[in-house]
């Protein structure tokens, strides 16, 4: 099986993607990979609970997997899959 069965990405529906001089990015997505070293400026989470992921720091090829519908990133940059 898949990655992309298990998860729920459907890869034919495109991605967007983000850069920290791009300003937010909007839509419905289902993961986000990030491709270098990224830290998140304001995101908007459907279906998240726990602390906020605003500031925090992902490693280059790190996915996290929800429903986004808002991004915008202080530094780095990721591809933004859409759900």
């Amino acid at each position: 099986m898949s990655y992309s069965a298990v998860y729920g990405i459907d890869y034919a529906k495109g991605a967007t993607f983000a850069t920290s001089t791009g300003g937010a990015i909007n839509g419905r997505f289902c993961a986000l990979h990030f491709t270098s070293n990224s830290q998140i400026q304001a995101i908007t989470v459907q279906n998240w609970s726990g602390a906020s992921l605003v500031g925090h720091q992902f490693d280059a090829g790190t996915i996290i997997y929800g429903v986004f519908t808002s991004l915008t990133l202080q530094n780095g940059h990721c591809i933004a899959y859409k759900l």
